[in-house]
């Protein structure tokens, strides 16, 4: 076994090979970005090396550099993880030329699944069956119109060198077939580099269903299927384990076909050979076809893991090292059901867009695994795929996993930045998905009631104005008040568009009455919890002017600054403190000349720091407190010259 490793990768996917490697007694080596200096897969490395910028191209996809560290450091091979440079033919054979083992296939391997269509030739040579299609080097657009006609319409046109639904496009009819055409070329041109393309029947009800294999370069076993098909625009959303639906027969029939593929290019490692499924009649053994093989381990290796009780990682270091495969065929078996949900900062109003943001909370259920990279005040970077983590559950069966995965995703907490959580929640709720009727278009089919914003109780309200108002911390129940003021508080929340006032009362240091627009709300403190209407609190998290309530998969509000709507412009002269406060800066002096909008001092309030603004322009006649001076609300203080003093 190796002494020690180095993982060219980042995220929780280094964070998982490096628990993995540990729990083995090998030492691992970290690399890095800039931007990712203080990361956690670098906190838990053994060594850590730096690579270059925060740009892919500057660091992660240095392959010269990588190795450098490997050697300069003493590791003996490299896993590569996902994505980056885990399935570049190129790096894997400068890792070998540098006397260096690398953890995954081998070049030859990668390069003969790199390209679709000659994968798609390879595969039919070994009885693997593939989609109807035409595959030829001839991509003139008249021999390609020709052969989708022979196919049959609808048909698929895939870039050869596709990958993450890059390249792709679904004919309907021979007249879309030319625009379509030109698009996939273009797309494939600019993301790959190559814009050849094959055409292939279009599966009408389509499930993705992909096995697990692993070989040590002469013989393979599989470890079973995922079902993938929840995915929109071709990404993977939730992944799950074993396939619903899957017959003994079908898992047969396509075990063997994946050992055949395998076995055919002398596949050393894990990886999946990933089918398409036509669900029209139900699962068939006649019925599935070959779509492309990753040569990789996949990010939803976690589910197989989790059915078959062996660790993957824990293989690929096995053999990769030279120990023949860990176990035969007829050792393998299925226990249970699987679920994965992959949880990420992206805003799905907006059409999944990527989002950043730093997390200001983040937390996960005990009963689940999380796989993640990411802790609590780290920030989502923009030069990274977005995943905050994926969330792993397993039962006995598929209705019991199922019930566990909804209410790990209830549970979890995710503050910061916007996130798919709640869309993963409906989907995780949604009742056809629970029969386990699923293909790929079921989120495009039901896309408007999967991202429809919930509804806000009154409760949830209540508690973001608790913790608006500072009440929430159990040590202090008066944080926000002074003892000389009314112990009542007006609070302004919005959520997006919606505006929530809500006035804060204190009954006694226990029991506070909040007036929101849904009724009113009665907080009570039992055994230093908070109970909203005999509800227990779901939790908040604070950043700056946002509030996150961890209800329904998290609420976020923003607390509106009561400066922001105070009447400043009414002709007074003298600028007030809106609520109790304490002065913590003063920027002018008596005589100073100020323009609207100029900042004039910061009242610390409500556990928040408030600039108070000059509403026009004007002399500062006054400056009516100092810094440090606690004042109540109304308290002048600073005074402009009357304007016809100032003129």
């Amino acid at each position: 076994m190796f002494g020690k490793i180095l993982i060219a990768n980042r995220g929780e996917i280094a964070v998982r090979v490096i628990r993995t490697a540990r729990e083995m007694g090998v030492a691992t080596v970290a690399v890095h970005s800039d931007a990712d200096a203080d990361a956690l897969h670098v906190a838990l490395a053994d060594e850590a090396v730096a690579i270059g910028g925060a740009a892919p191209a500057d660091s992660y996809l240095r392959g010269e550099r990588i190795i450098e560290a490997a050697r300069a450091t003493g590791a003996e091979a490299i896993h590569p993880g996902y994505g980056f440079l885990s399935e570049n033919a190129d790096f894997v054979a400068a890792v070998e030329a540098a006397g260096l083992v690398f953890i995954g296939p081998s070049a030859e391997a990668i390069r003969k699944m790199g390209l679709k269509d000659a994968a798609k030739r390879l595969m039919e040579e070994a009885g693997v069956p593939v989609v109807p299609g035409y595959m030829g080097e001839d991509q003139d657009p008249a021999r390609l119109a020709g052969e989708a006609g022979e196919i049959g319409y609808p048909v698929l046109v895939k870039a050869v060198a596709g990958g993450g639904g890059k390249g792709m496009r679904r004919v309907e009819r021979p007249e879309g077939f030319a625009d379509a055409l030109a698009g996939a070329q273009a797309e494939a041109r600019g993301a790959f580099g190559n814009d050849a393309v094959l055409i292939e029947k279009f599966v009408a009800t389509p499930r993705h269903i992909e096995v697990q294999v692993f070989g040590d370069g002469t013989r393979a076993v599989h470890l079973f299927e995922r079902d993938c098909s929840l995915q929109r625009r071709h990404q993977k959303v939730i992944e799950e384990a074993p396939a619903p639906g899957m017959t003994e027969e079908m898992r047969e029939a396509m075990g063997a076909a994946a050992v055949r593929a395998a076995e055919a290019i002398g596949y050393r490692g894990a990886g999946t050979v990933e089918f398409i499924v036509d669900a029209s009649d139900g699962l068939r053994p006649d019925r599935f076809y070959f779509m492309e093989m990753n040569t990789r381990l996949q990010v939803e290796h976690p589910v197989t893991e989790m059915v078959t009780g062996i660790d993957l990682v824990a293989w690929q270091l096995r053999v990769a090292a030279g120990e023949p495969l860990p176990a035969a065929q007829s050792d393998l078996s299925l226990a249970g059901h699987a679920f994965e949900a992959r949880l990420y900062a992206e805003d799905v109003p907006a059409g999944f867009l990527p989002a950043t943001g730093r997390l200001s909370a983040l937390a996960f259920p005990e009963r689940a695994r999380a796989d993640t990279g990411v802790r609590a005040g780290d920030a989502i970077s923009p030069h990274y795929d977005p995943m905050i983590a994926k969330l792993i559950v397993h039962g006995p069966t598929r209705a019991v996993a199922l019930a566990k995965l909804r209410r790990a995703l209830g549970d979890t907490q995710v503050a910061g930045t916007v996130t798919n959580l709640a869309f993963l929640g409906a989907l995780a709720a949604h009742a056809g998905f629970a029969r386990g009727e699923v293909d790929t278009g079921l989120i495009d089919r039901d896309l408007a009631a999967l991202t429809a914003a919930p509804a806000v109780p009154a409760r949830v309200v209540a508690e973001a104005a608790l913790a608006a108002g500072g009440l929430s911390e159990t040590e202090d129940p008066f944080a926000g008040f002074t003892l000389w003021a009314p112990l009542a508080r007006s609070v302004h929340l919005t959520r997006g568009e919606d505006v929530f006032d809500c006035v804060l009362r204190v009954c006694s240091p226990d029991r506070v009455e909040i007036d929101t627009a849904g009724g009113a709300v009665t907080a009570e403190r039992r055994a230093g919890a908070w109970r909203f209407d005999g509800v227990p609190a779901a939790g908040t998290a604070r950043a700056g002017g946002r509030i996150t309530v961890f209800a329904a998969h998290g609420i976020a509000f923003d607390v509106v600054d009561p400066l922001a709507q105070a009447a400043a412009a009414t002709g007074e002269n003298v600028i007030e403190a809106p609520m109790p406060g304490r002065v913590t800066r003063v920027f002018v002096s008596d005589g100073d000349a100020v323009e609207a909008g100029a900042r004039l001092a910061l009242l610390e309030a409500m556990k928040m720091e408030h600039a108070l603004t000059a509403w026009r322009d004007g002399v500062v006649a006054e400056v009516l407190v100092a810094e440090g001076d606690q004042v109540e609300a109304g308290a002048g203080l600073v005074r402009l010259e009357a304007d016809d003093d100032a003129s």
